[in-house]
């Protein structure tokens, strides 16, 4: 490892990975239950990526699986999760908690990984979901899959075409008309107007 204690480029799985410090990541990362067992076999014999990408997309907005995330409790607790580290590992930009997936935006800050960023977050929450629904720690119905997909912010374009689409994403899944109807999103942070004295 260097001094920026990161992996650089590799892959786990089908899915390629760029962990570096100091870069903006848009992460993706789901439920165990989230895609049905077809799409998962759809995606083994994909060759195109992109293609690929677009195809899980539209499973995951089509709302499979449990959709627990949509339960206020565990999308309060994912937020505050997210909320423990932030300022001392990342910066938390932007964020949307779907009933089965969530896309955030981070800044990831020196000498800090991806992987262990994302594993923290998924361990924790993890237990806390399991105990709150009242299920065994050994029961892998209810959790997270392993992997995740970030993608690492190459210019301000992509940023805010990053942004745009996590807001978006209830909108483009039928949950709601505009992003500022969706509750479990930064979106608030990003219209809302200071108070005039």
């Amino acid at each position: 490892m260097t001094d920026i204690q990161s992996k650089g480029y590799y892959k786990r799985g089908f899915i390629p990975h760029f962990d570096y410090s100091c870069l903006h990541q848009m992460i993706t990362y789901r439920l165990n239950d989230s895609l049905p067992r077809h799409a998962v076999e759809l995606m083994l014999i994909k060759d195109d990526e992109q293609k690929k990408r677009k195809l899980i997309e539209t499973y995951l907005d089509a709302g499979h699986g449990s959709c627990i995330l949509k339960i206020k409790d565990i999308a309060d607790l994912i937020f505050e999760n997210w909320n423990h580290f932030n300022g001392k590992r990342y910066d938390l930009i932007s964020y949307v908690i779907m009933p089965n997936h969530i896309h955030i935006l981070i800044k990831i800050y020196e000498k800090e990984q991806l992987g262990k960023i994302i594993h923290s977050w998924k361990s924790y929450t993890s237990k806390k979901i399991k105990k709150y629904l009242n299920i065994n720690g050994k029961d892998s119905s209810v959790g997270w899959k392993d992997n995740y997909w970030d993608r690492y912010i190459r210019d301000t374009a992509h940023y805010q075409h990053a942004i745009n689409y996590i807001h978006q994403n209830p909108v483009k899944a039928g949950l709601c008309s505009a992003p500022e109807d969706w509750k479990y999103s930064s979106i608030k942070k990003y219209t809302s107007k200071p108070n005039k004295s």
